[in-house]
């Protein structure tokens, strides 16, 4: 794959499917146009899966990294009270 070739956006290669779609629906083409039309349609379909699972992958890490970021704030906040001296103790 050249330079020149890059992969669409997700946007993109789901308008193209779309259309695509709506082509092979439509039923006026002959076989063979049909035929390329619909590997044209697997190979788009085939991009928008993995630019979602790529998508799905970040927005989980994402969610996983705040997670422990707030889990260890949390544990902090939690040793900083337990550290304190209790008022009640003093008097």
């Amino acid at each position: 794959m050249s330079k020149q070739d890059k992969t669409p956006t997700f946007e993109d290669a789901f308008s193209e499917l779309r259309a695509t779609v709506e082509s092979l629906e439509g039923g006026n083409l002959s076989l063979e146009d049909a035929t390329k039309l619909f590997e044209k349609g697997m190979q788009l379909a085939k991009q928008c899966n993995e630019q979602l699972s790529k998508a799905e992958l970040q927005v989980t890490r994402l969610q996983r990294s705040f997670g422990e970021q707030m889990a260890m704030i949390q544990s902090a906040e939690s040793d900083m009270l337990d550290d304190e001296p209790d008022d009640e103790e003093d008097q």
